[in-house]
């Protein structure tokens, strides 16, 4: 089993730690004694009760505490990182470098060590020292500028997406890593930088800009020139629906009854389609507003053009699909009981990931699991690690 030792708080370490928990790893997530991640107290939850978003992020991991400024501290990790395949942090660039913990020293431990490192710039460049959360990501990689409606400020998704993908593109480095150390028996630096990884989901923005001095701009629920793709109102609702390809176009066009159509100038490729976007739109609309939901879901469905609500948690837990494939799970918490969330994906044919363990509730839960398994520390030790509050 791979294991990885989590350091750093909040999201965009954790979710990465919270990835490679869900495929199998062995996370092994440190606290500071009596302060532990402040992720612990986020989200939103009944007064006086536990966070409802720590069992989600801290799940299948063991919670461990270790004061890392204390020089024994220091030299308990570097104890663990003998015995590990990862270590993940998220402090500013140059944190573990003050603490005697810089990848230079820790390779010499463990040259196996794969070290990934998640930060807002990245270890690099003349901003990698200042402080960088997800919103600033988001904003600088782009993303900020083009959410929302185009008469209001620039807005944020509901998630904390920039912390979010850069966990992700930390993960995939992390695994890429894990293979050439298969190759090699060399371990190395994984450097996420979170409006990198927003940067790199902006698809063309770059590029258009570069070569044809196009900047986008916020749009509201479309994608200029991407048509039809839009959110429709029915007789007693929602419906979203994309047919911006060509051959899907056509079906959509025998569904509602205008054959003619796809052989209109107006219509007739991807090009022409986005130049009368607005009109497209409208025509399609006009036509949505006539019936129910239900039955323009089911003559998409009858004609194969994607179409679908805009579900809320509550449409989810209810879906048949999402029952069929377990995509929500109820998982076991030792203070909530019966606890709902997302299972885990991608879905593996031979080795599928799961949920074999809620989060941790207490601080320094695993303390004496851990410290007495791995590093062989017995009950003297462990007190007196306690009582200098190194642990």
């Amino acid at each position: 089993m791979l294991r990885v030792i989590e350091l750093g708080t909040l999201l965009a370490g954790p979710f990465c730690g919270q990835l490679l928990g869900d495929m199998g790893a062995e996370v092994i997530k440190i606290e500071p004694p009596g302060q532990g991640d402040p992720l612990r107290v986020w989200g939103r939850q009944k007064a006086g009760e536990p966070s409802l978003w720590w069992p989600v992020v801290a799940r299948n991991k063991k919670a461990i505490t270790l004061d890392m400024r204390q020089a024994e501290g220091q030299s308990i990790l570097k104890e663990l990182v003998k015995k590990a395949d990862f270590l993940l942090e998220n402090f500013r660039p140059g944190t573990m470098e003050k603490w005697g913990c810089s990848y230079e020293e820790l390779q010499k431990i463990n040259p196996r060590l794969i070290m990934i490192r998640v930060s807002g710039y990245g270890q690099t460049g003349p901003y990698s020292h200042r402080a960088g959360f997800g919103a600033i990501g988001e904003a600088m990689g782009g993303m900020r500028y083009v959410v929302g409606d185009p008469s209001t400020p620039p807005s944020r998704m509901g998630i904390s997406i920039g912390d979010e993908l850069a966990a992700t593109f930390a993960c995939l480095g992390a695994l890429s890593a894990l293979h050439y150390r298969e190759k090699t028996g060399r371990g190395q630096v994984v450097d996420s930088a979170l409006y990198e990884a927003v940067l790199n989901m902006m698809e063309s923005l770059i590029t258009e800009y570069d070569k044809t001095g196009y900047i986008r701009e916020r749009t509201g629920a479309i994608l200029p020139n991407v048509a039809p793709s839009n959110v429709y109102k029915t007789k007693d609702g929602l419906v979203l629906i994309a047919a911006n390809q060509d051959t899907v176009f056509g079906r959509l066009c025998e569904a509602m009854g205008q054959p003619s159509w796809p052989t209109d100038q107006r219509f007739v490729n991807h090009q022409a389609r986005g130049s009368n976007q607005k009109l497209l739109d409208g025509l399609i609309e006009a036509w949505t507003q006539t019936l129910p939901t239900k039955v323009v879901l089911d003559l998409m469905d009858q004609h194969g053009v994607p179409a679908g609500l805009i579900y809320r948690a509550p449409d989810m837990l209810e879906d048949p699909h999402f029952k069929a494939r377990e995509a929500i799970v109820t998982t076991k918490h030792p203070y909530f009981g019966d606890l709902k969330m997302q299972n885990v994906a991608p879905k593996l044919s031979e080795t599928p990931g799961g949920i074999h363990s809620a989060a941790p509730t207490e601080l320094g839960e695993h303390n004496d699991e851990v410290y007495s398994r791995l590093l062989g520390f017995d009950a003297t030790r462990l007190a007196a690690l306690r009582d200098a509050k190194v642990i």
